[in-house]
């Protein structure tokens, strides 16, 4: 996509901030992990993060999505407190990260975009460096350090050294580095790129598994949809430094979806006359505007709907398909990929990704 020119981006952003002046959204969970309130940062007149609204609750993987430049790093750089908003504010933890940075830390896990090891030590010698840089005394360390190995699937390359390691395995080991301080809150910076689609699979399972088992809070923030689809309980759409839509996936794909409904019906292939038969008298059906018809053997025919007839065109299909002996063999009205979502909310929005060091 291509850049909104910085001046632009100025008066579009003063516009907004007029409007959102006399607006400031209530916190509906006073004790979720992570809360921010209109969190800004600017670079000169360029606004990398702007206005953000956010709350991330216990025992929920929350999405970050956007594309690359779009505002993730910054924002979560300010959850850290590595660097300083230029307005509104967070709370990690219960704690503001400008004014105590050192103890958010304690508290939260993080796994940069691109982990970095002593490459001459082995994986459980790295894992005992960060216990000691946390304050772990040695006899809890090594105890803790075999449990998040464990949980992470390194426990036989635990003591091999690190320059051996794959991407996935030094992922993982970013998860277990993470992990050894006991944090309530994981946030994770683009933690599957340049890994194998199996290791994706796994490390996603993984974090599934820690947020039911431990209860964390974390923040997967991605440029990858459906890494982002498959895994999240929630997301929030980032672009040019704007949340512009959370929720979950349903709920996201009713907001930003097509403003019609698609109905996938599939019926035993009795050739092309037929196909023909089936297609005349699904179009008779009320509420379908246009029935698209497959052009091969195994293909099903998709109805076009109104989102709010889409129940009661389903239901005939099947009263239709019945009484006449149709050979019915599947129905299902399908929902807009998170892909499809994302360009949606993107277009509505007015706005374009950028090029940034965001």
């Amino acid at each position: 996509m291509t850049a909104t020119p910085k001046g632009d981006r100025r008066v579009a952003s003063k516009a907004r901030a007029r409007g959102r002046d006399r607006e400031r959204r209530p916190i509906e969970d006073p004790n979720a992990p992570i809360i921010t309130r209109r969190l800004t940062k600017r670079y000169g007149d360029f606004v990398a993060v702007d206005a953000l609204d956010l709350e991330v609750h216990a025992g929920e993987i929350f999405g970050l999505l956007g594309q690359n430049g779009a505002g993730k790093t910054t924002t979560i750089l300010m959850l850290l407190g590595l660097t300083e908003p230029s307005g509104g504010g967070a709370r990690v933890v219960g704690l503001d990260p400008t004014r105590k940075p050192l103890e958010v830390k304690r508290h939260v896990g993080y796994l940069p975009d691109s982990v970095g090891f002593y490459d001459g030590m082995t994986g459980r010698e790295n894992l005992r460096y960060t216990a000691k840089l946390n304050g772990l005394d040695r006899r809890a360390a090594a105890v803790k350090i075999d449990e998040v190995l464990e949980q992470v699937g390194m426990t036989e390359r635990a003591d091999t050294k690190v320059e051996t390691y794959s991407r996935g395995m030094l992922q993982r080991l970013g998860i277990a580095d993470a992990l050894v301080k006991d944090p309530s809150v994981l946030i994770l910076d683009e933690p599957t790129t340049a890994i194998d689609p199996i290791g994706v699979i796994e490390i996603l399972d993984m974090l599934r598994g820690l947020v039911r088992d431990r209860g964390l809070a974390v923040l997967l923030s991605s440029h990858l949809l459906s890494q982002v689809q498959s895994v999240c309980d929630r997301v929030g759409i980032f672009a040019a430094g704007q949340m512009i839509g959370v929720g979950s996936v349903p709920q996201l794909a009713e907001q930003f979806g097509e403003e019609s409904a698609r109905i996938e019906v599939g019926f035993e292939d009795g050739g092309a006359d037929a196909r023909a038969s089936i297609a005349k008298q699904l179009g008779e059906i009320p509420g379908v505007d246009e029935v698209i018809a497959p052009t091969q053997p195994g293909e099903a025919f998709v109805l076009v709907t109104k989102p709010d007839a889409a129940r009661a065109v389903r239901q005939a299909a099947l009263r239709n398909a019945a009484s006449a002996n149709l050979g019915l063999s599947s129905i299902r009205e399908t929902v807009p990929s998170l892909d499809d979502i994302y360009r949606r909310a993107v277009r509505q929005a007015g706005l374009h990704t950028r090029r940034a060091a965001a």
